[in-house]
């Protein structure tokens, strides 16, 4: 079922919503339609699970952050996750990218979007909540959510120019303008 998933969302990150179809992810991966749709009877129901992947993927990180003790780390650690700095993120990127033009038309979309700020806001929220006061924590959490938004979005757009390497330094730039990432540990 996974392996659908990905599927799909390298179908949406290449074409968007018209090449998430039954029929076109199943020859894509080289098998009947039964095989999608013996794990998904519709396409709103594949739609839905890939939604669902990358939601997981935001709980995963949030275990991940209650793991670490240090506040800068914790926040470096969730910043670079936001970084579509390998293949798979930056399919992921790209799909979310080619989705957002659909959530109007596509009311599983919209849903899962209007659950998605809030789940990415969490992580955000987690990275920042000890190294601000807690008067400046939301719009602390707005800055960076516009950074990671900012570099998502540039990358998806130039791929050949935001490299690895590139998203890597401008991530340690942004880390040096915020002041609060200087602050010696609590």
């Amino acid at each position: 079922m996974r392996d659908i998933v990905v599927a799909s969302l390298q179908a949406l990150s290449e074409g968007g919503l018209a090449e998430l179809t039954l029929r076109k992810i199943a020859q894509r991966m080289g098998g009947s339609i039964t095989l999608i749709t013996h794990y998904f009877a519709n396409r709103e129901a594949l739609l839905d699970a890939v939604l669902e992947y990358a939601l997981a993927d935001a709980d995963a990180i949030l275990g991940e952050l209650d793991e670490i003790a240090d506040p800068r780390e914790r926040l470096r650690v969730a910043l670079e996750w936001f970084l579509p700095d390998t293949e798979e993120a930056l399919t992921q990127e790209r799909a979310r990218v080619a989705l957002l033009t659909h959530q109007g038309a596509e009311p599983v979309i919209g849903r899962h979007l209007q659950r998605m700020e809030p789940a990415m806001r969490a992580v955000l929220v987690r990275a920042v909540e000890e190294l601000v006061p807690a008067d400046e924590l939301d719009g602390t959490v707005d800055m960076v959510r516009v950074w990671v938004s900012g570099i998502a979005l540039s990358v998806v757009e130039h791929p050949e120019i935001w490299t690895p390497e590139r998203q890597q330094a401008a991530l340690e730039r942004f880390l040096k303008v915020l002041s609060f990432a200087e602050l010696p540990a609590g």
